[in-house]
């Protein structure tokens, strides 16, 4: 960044010239580029940089907001964040304690995938574009590349000063084979917080994926009722993620009656061999990192332990309003926005049990792996399992068209009944809440079994 000691002076200096309860300033500089097809044609490529910041006020209990794509008038802009707190403030002002932090934190610059031609990534891609394309009964397909470099300095009226850097990495991939008046879809979705290799070499399970498309349009379908259901670790990452971790970002909670009254610290959720975690302090995933957008440091929260609610996830804010401590997890995609209470990398600790052990003793369930959609209300559930397949006499049986799972998430966690031993973090996607998305984040867990779990089906 330009002249930053210059533009941090003037930042700090309008800090103390302004009556506020607490000021901070984002500053950002990101590079990235993208990659998009739509069925055989490229419909996008491109590189972009983009400067920006912003100042957020906070004065009696109000909050003020500005955002900018120039360090110009710098002090004006505080001014400005300032007079807009003091507009909305009405109430006592309460953020929870920090002691200043200065720190600088590098992104390994060696493996900085804006710096790959765009000509060698559309090449990959135009590789597994061609494997998709040589499968019969497609009827569309996309790809979907981008990566980014980001700089970002923190600045606040308590004196600290954090200089990030980070950088992202995903991939989506999808097929849709169709026949007649059938149409089936898989997908693949990868990600990476700093290695562009772990995008390379997918040429194996693109041709399986397209062919596994073209394959599900005979297969049979489940009949709906409740089944012993086993999840792979993408699915069962993003059922915890979608399901249970956004119950546990504490701002829905203190504005929801209802969730105050169900989210109620040291009540059973599950047996003892649960444990749900999220922490950015977990290394080397998308949702990591050293200090959140208020320069809070990094943790590793338990929310469930041994299957009791023990933890929640916080701003300094919210942890405050609920006595709490803050947890390193409020968070905002760019400069354009102001942070809110985010989960990082979130996931079901493994246990000891392995796969084959988990549906031998299954006469009759369903193995449902990866997904492709779903949709949570409250404490209920529906996700669409990218694959399924029957399991029979406690072996895997014929493939079943994709599969839709749907219930009440605390009644699941309470049917979970076996935890596997291998775990894995899906790094695919990302999430959304409040207009903002997609943020990084992971997701996983073991293969987990689920009693009585309600399946949609003919």
């Amino acid at each position: 960044m330009s002249n930053i000691e210059f533009i941090t002076n003037q930042l700090n200096e309008a800090f103390t010239k302004y009556n506020a309860d607490y000021i901070e300033a984002h500053l950002e500089e990101s590079e990235s580029s993208h990659i998009i097809y739509r069925g055989k044609k490229l419909e996008s490529i491109g590189r972009t940089t983009i400067i920006g910041g912003n100042v957020r006020a906070l004065v009696k209990g109000g909050w003020g907001f500005v955002s900018f794509n120039e360090y110009d008038n710098l002090t004006d802009k505080v001014e400005l964040a300032v007079k807009q707190a003091r507009l909305v403030g009405k109430t006592e002002s309460r953020l929870a304690e920090l002691e200043p932090i200065i720190d600088t934190i590098p992104a390994n610059i060696d493996k900085n995938p804006v710096t790959i031609p765009l000509s060698d990534k559309k090449q990959l891609l135009d590789e597994y574009n061609n494997i998709i394309w040589h499968t019969p009964k497609l009827q569309t397909s996309t790809i979907g590349y981008g990566d980014s470099h980001k700089k970002t300095i923190f600045l606040n009226s308590s004196g600290s000063h954090i200089s990030q850097e980070r950088i992202d990495i995903t991939l989506r991939l999808a097929a849709v084979a169709t026949e007649g008046n059938e149409i089936q879809q898989v997908g693949i979705s990868l990600g990476s917080s700093n290695d562009f290799d772990s995008i390379r070499g997918l040429h194996p399970q693109v041709e399986q994926m397209s062919q596994h498309a073209v394959e599900l349009l005979s297969s049979p379908q489940v009949k709906g009722g409740e089944y012993t259901v086993v999840l792979d670790p993408v699915l069962a990452g993003v059922f915890v993620h979608e399901a249970f971790g956004h119950l546990s970002e504490s701002d829905f909670i203190y504005e929801n009656d209802r969730m105050r009254e169900i989210m109620v610290l040291g009540k059973k959720f599950g047996s003892n061999d649960l444990n749900i975690i999220d922490g950015a302090a977990v290394p080397q995933l998308r949702g990591s990192y050293k200090y959140d957008d208020e320069g809070v440091p990094a943790t590793k929260t338990h929310l469930i332990r041994e299957g009791k609610l023990v933890g929640r996830l916080h701003s300094r804010e919210t942890a405050a309003i609920m006595n709490e401590k803050p947890t390193g997890n409020a968070r905002a995609i760019n400069y354009r926005y102001p942070p809110i209470v985010r989960m990082t990398n979130t996931y079901i600790e493994p246990k000891t049990t392995t796969f084959e052990e988990m549906i031998s003793d299954i006469n009759e369930g369903i193995y449902a792996k990866n997904w492709y959609g779903g949709m949570t209300s409250m404490e209920m559930f529906t996700f669409s399992a990218g694959e399924a397949y029957m399991i029979r006499n406690g072996k895997l049986a014929e493939a079943l068209r994709p599969v839709v799972l749907t219930g009440n998430v605390f009644t699941t966690l309470n049917n979970i009944d076996a935890i596997g031993n291998d775990l894995e973090m899906n790094q695919g996607g990302g999430c959304g809440k409040g207009a903002q998305s997609p943020l990084p984040v992971s997701n996983g867990s073991p293969h987990i079994r689920i009693r009585q779990c309600l399946i949609g089906g003919k």
